[in-house]
């Protein structure tokens, strides 16, 4: 990020952030600076593989904090029943999904926190016709379960076993 957004890094410091630190953009015709009244939010996933440690340059210059999936959540469990997923599916989602990510929290060694899976997979609800089972089960079976063979591409058989689990019938 630093070799793409440098200036934008120096620009954002807490003494930088005034007119007279100012610079000119590629068209050179306005420069350019951030006030102090403008807030930058960034998000990242830090599962990432190709991310092997945080740049220092954005340690420096942001607070970092680290957020953890709640499939819990009763807005969670509103959001699905507003697509129709009756409760069935919903309890057996949030308590399979939960197990799994403390078997993914655990590994320690391997994966950990940041690995663990969030409500993401399931914002989109039922396709077009689509029951809350077979949307779940498409759900485990296109997205989770390649992502657990990802994670435990050495230990094939915990990922299968998972994937069983999972898609065990509601």
């Amino acid at each position: 990020l630093s070799k793409i957004l440098g200036e934008l890094m120096l620009l954002v410091e807490n003494d930088k952030r005034a007119p007279e630190w100012a610079i000119a953009l590629a068209s050179g015709k306005i420069p350019f600076y951030v006030p102090p009244n403008v807030f930058i939010m960034g998000l990242m996933n830090t599962a990432d593989r190709s991310l092997a440690v945080v740049d220092y340059a954005l340690r420096r210059r942001f607070a970092f904090v680290d957020l953890k999936p709640k499939i819990g959540a009763l807005r969670f469990r509103h959001e699905l029943d507003q697509f129709g997923i009756n409760s069935l599916v919903i309890d057996a989602l949030v308590n399979r999904v939960s197990a799994l990510n403390n078997e993914i929290v655990s590994d320690v060694g391997n994966l950990g926190p940041g690995f663990a899976i969030g409500h993401s997979f399931f914002c989109a609800g039922p396709a077009d016709g689509e029951d809350g089972p077979a949307w779940y089960a498409r759900v485990i079976r296109t997205e989770v379960a390649p992502l657990l063979r990802e994670y435990w591409f050495d230990a094939p058989s915990k990922a299968h076993s998972w994937e069983e689990q999972l898609l065990a019938p509601i």
